[in-house]
């Protein structure tokens, strides 16, 4: 079966929002078999992001917009995984809701889905400043450091993954986890699954404010160093 779910976590994209369901509900419309999905998770969000997801919802059919307390984008995430595993996802896709990825590169990653366990997205070209791109970097070497794990970009929010193998790695995370996609990627990798990483394009935000700054980044960073340890425990 090919039951695709893509799923988004959202968080003030009240600027964003309707443009990025426009781009991608045709997407899942073209691969609907009946029981694929356009899924975005509201984490709490302060503005009309939700509104706006409801009004969308009555005239798509195939959107799905869910709502949950704020958590942060790692639980979010998490939530977004779950609800596609246990609604029968065969094969989920994950991106961001702020407008930054393109739809039209996710036919790639579809056409050659047979061939492996999971597509990831390799930023080559990035529009979100070069001390997120300086960030990303860290983050892979300390993959490589902690798990032994040679990975080009371990966090892109442009990922299509079997349903079966996700679950095999989904429930080792607590639920509140801040960084799941990197612990994805490291497990996919770090159990010899069949694993491709495919370049795509990373766009400028356009509208709407940034949630994530150097300050939580580093914060972030030094939660991730704890964790890592006790995951790398856990393999």
């Amino acid at each position: 079966m090919d039951n695709l779910y893509i799923v988004m976590p959202a968080y003030n994209e009240e600027a964003n929002i309707k443009a990025t369901l426009d781009a991608w509900y045709p997407v899942i419309e073209k691969h609907n078999k009946g029981e694929s999905r356009l899924v975005v998770v509201n984490d709490g969000s302060k503005d009309n992001t939700f509104k706006l997801m409801q009004e969308y919802a009555e005239t798509h059919p195939l959107f799905v917009p869910l709502t949950k307390p704020n958590g942060g984008h790692g639980s979010t995430v998490i939530f977004a995984y779950d609800y596609a595993i246990k609604h029968g996802a065969d094969w989920v896709f994950q991106t961001d809701s702020d407008g930054q990825t393109n739809p039209d590169e996710f036919e790639a990653f579809w056409n050659e889905r047979e061939k492996y366990d999971a597509i990831f997205g390799n930023r080559t070209v990035r529009g979100d400043g070069q001390s997120r791109a300086f960030v990303e970097k860290v983050v892979c070497r300390l993959v490589k450091h902690y798990f032994g794990v040679k990975v080009p970009d371990a966090n892109a929010p442009f990922r299509l993954m079997r349903a079966d193998k996700l679950k095999q790695y989904l429930y080792k995370l607590r639920p509140d986890y801040n960084l799941p996609n990197i612990m994805m990627t490291t497990y996919f990798v770090y159990y010899q699954n069949k694993v491709t990483f495919k370049p795509i394009t990373f766009k400028p935000r356009e509208k709407g404010t940034n949630s994530i700054n150097i300050k939580k980044i580093v914060k972030i960073g030094m939660d991730a160093l704890k964790d890592f340890r006790q995951l790398k425990k856990e393999l």
